[in-house]
């Protein structure tokens, strides 16, 4: 099934989350996808909590990433998030960080699968989950 949901958010980096030179370290962007993916399931009216307690988890399965240009302490970032497919046991999602001047930071994918934490098994989406995105699909 495809699909087309967005959804945006900011996040501001911090100086924690820098090198010596000011840079953001890579590393750190793995998290500010996970904050994409998370505001984004909760935009269309599901979070990973509830999920969880229903017995079921999304591990990430596979991971890309560019990096377009350096973020930099302070840096006031959006991370645009897309939710694209859902096939089988999967979903994907697609991400682009961009600055306050309108430049790509990164671009970024992942594929999640999900699990069932009683079998550890993949298993299909649930029926209201699947319900939620279906004004997005995409023919």
């Amino acid at each position: 099934m495809k699909l087309n949901f967005k959804h945006s958010n900011k996040l501001r980096v911090r100086y924690s989350e820098t090198d010596q030179m000011g840079y953001c370290y890579y590393g750190n962007y793995a998290q500010y996808f996970e904050v994409g993916r998370v505001e984004t399931l909760r935009k269309i009216g599901i979070s990973y909590k509830q999920l969880e307690e229903r017995g079921i988890m999304l591990p990430v399965i596979d991971f890309h990433v560019k990096y377009e240009k350096p973020a930099k302490y302070d840096d006031n970032l959006t991370i645009q998030t897309k939710i694209i497919e859902i096939k089988g046991a999967k979903i994907i999602f697609e991400y682009t960080i961009i600055n306050e001047s309108n430049e790509t930071i990164a671009i970024s994918s992942t594929t999640l699968a999900f699990i069932s934490k009683k079998t550890m098994r993949p298993i299909t989406p649930p029926k209201d989950f699947i319900e939620l995105l279906s004004q997005y699909i995409v023919n």
